[in-house]
């Protein structure tokens, strides 16, 4: 099973300048109790922004086109093409993180978009393609709780290709 998780502001930014473009800890919470115990992949850009690190309780695994890329990083799985990922997906749930290019290319293979969409404008420079209702059904919404830490209103939906 292949199931995207992201944030995503209402006009579908998910990143400005190789970063998040708001602070949102209820978000951050909620993404790690999502991961949990799974499979994140993501793309080479997307781990060196979270300073090559491994996040506690849950595989990681890179997708590049470096051959030798992460050979000294303990614990890290690399793969370099789709076949693979496609692979692991028959024994592994791969929770895809980001970037956007990752996401571009496992698009037409996820199964689940797990999204949270902040009800605000950011700058952004990179974007999600918006959901096709077509192939798409929302199955799960929950309003996000908004506080003194938690600003921006939002909530989180589950998506199941249809």
């Amino acid at each position: 099973m292949i199931s995207f998780v992201y944030a995503q502001e209402r006009n579908g930014g998910i990143g400005y300048e190789g970063d998040l473009p708001w602070s949102l800890p209820n978000d951050l919470k909620f993404f790690k109790e999502t991961t949990m115990g799974h499979t994140m992949i993501m793309g080479r850009k997307t781990f060196e922004a979270m300073n090559q690190r491994l996040l506690p309780g849950r595989k990681t695994v890179v997708m590049t086109t470096q051959s030798n890329y992460g050979q000294e990083i303990e614990g890290l799985t690399v793969v370099h093409q789709l076949n693979e990922v496609l692979e692991l997906a028959k024994y592994e749930h791969l929770m895809v993180i980001g970037g956007a290019e990752i996401f571009k290319i496992l698009w037409p293979h996820a199964d689940e978009i797990i999204r949270t969409v902040i009800d605000e404008d950011f700058p952004a420079d990179v974007y999600m393609p918006e959901i096709d209702e077509t192939y798409w059904q929302r199955v799960k919404v929950i309003e996000g709780e908004t506080d003194e830490a938690n600003r921006h209103v939002h909530q989180y939906e589950w998506w199941n290709r249809k």
